[in-house]
């Protein structure tokens, strides 16, 4: 496919596509109070016991559930142990976006508590407050404060170290590492032990058999304390794939009949790749995309949309066809026409 190219077209029925994007059926009503607080996955958060030094964070869900667009304005907290950052402000119908919440746990000891307060604009003004609780206990160390992977090619194998510094009982030990992921394998090595000292290294192994996508795994030392038996640690890797798109999700928002908007899709590869075809799986005759001929590790490839006159929500699915590769790559683009 080369040049400006209509996409090859299948036909989708209008049940599937509404399955699909999960049309809302909840309008916003003036006198709902409590419109933003059922958006979130939670009203509460507790990071319970951890190190001192411990990567602490969460990402707290909030789910536009209504027919109207969503927009986050501000997102605070209300004490400088916290920080928290929204992953995106508009929300459109049925979108999700995350807060991630982080502890500040070298700076701040012993028991915290926060508030994380998010405030929306749109469709009405609201403001919901999230309490936030950690306790850092001051006898554990960690260095660095969790397992950070950081891009693993799929297939391949990664380790990291963590250092564990004790200070308290000379009989301290770590017992255990209780993960509850199969692509994880973990021990303790136990380094020094003198005058109420003690020092472990953690090993953390992420197996080949890692899928593609982002992992967030909290592994768990298990100790002999008796008040406060476990230490949690964070664990994160991204499992890259040979060829990966991005955006793998476009939302074009709601557009009227005749508008045209265009979008970079960015389709990246480990080595040099050729795409031969991009087809989209409906009867529609509204994307255009313009490939580029030459293989490259990446291409930033144009696709434009003109929004057709039949109104409604759209979902359109596009397979990516790369030469000398037996499998395809796919992402999604979804929106409304307006009446």
């Amino acid at each position: 496919m080369r040049g400006t190219t209509s996409m090859r077209h299948g036909t989708v029925a209008l049940l599937a596509m509404a399955f699909i994007s999960g049309w809302a059926t909840h309008t916003l009503a003036d006198d709902d109070l409590n419109w933003a607080e059922k958006m979130f996955s939670e009203r509460t958060h507790d990071f319970g016991v951890v190190a001192v030094g411990a990567d602490v964070r969460y990402r707290l869900a909030i789910k536009n559930i209504y027919k109207e667009t969503v927009h986050i304005s501000n997102v605070r907290t209300t004490c400088g142990c916290t920080a928290a950052k929204p992953s995106r402000e508009t929300l459109g119908s049925l979108e999700t976006a995350y807060v991630e919440i982080k502890m500040n746990t070298l700076r701040f000891k012993h028991r915290k508590d926060s508030n994380v307060i998010v405030t929306f604009d749109a469709p009405l003004s609201a403001e919901v407050r999230i309490p936030i609780t950690v306790y850092i206990r001051t006898d554990v160390v960690l260095n660095p404060g969790g397992v950070n992977f950081g891009a693993v090619a799929q297939g391949a194998k990664a380790q990291r170290k963590v250092s564990i510094a004790y200070a308290g009982r000379s009989d301290w030990k770590i017992k255990s590492v209780r993960t509850n992921n199969q692509n994880l394998a973990a021990k303790v090595v136990e380094t020094s032990r003198q005058d109420g000292q003690v020092n472990y290294n953690l090993l953390v192994s992420l197996k080949s058999t890692a899928p593609v996508g982002k992992l967030n795994q909290q592994i768990t030392l298990v100790t002999d304390d008796a008040n406060n038996q476990y230490i949690p640690v964070l664990v994160r890797a991204t499992v890259e794939a040979d060829i990966t798109v991005t955006p793998p999700v476009i939302a074009m928002g709601t557009m009227q009949p005749g508008d045209r908007k265009t979008t970079n899709i960015v389709i990246r590869g480990r080595k040099p790749f050729t795409i031969k075809t991009i087809e989209s799986d409906s009867d529609r005759k509204a994307f255009t995309v313009r490939l580029s001929k030459s293989a490259r590790k990446v291409h930033v490839l144009p696709l434009a949309f003109t929004a057709p006159t039949n109104p409604g929500p759209f979902t359109e699915v596009f397979t990516v066809t790369i030469a000398g590769r037996p499998q395809p790559v796919t992402f999604k683009a979804y929106g409304t026409i307006a009446k």
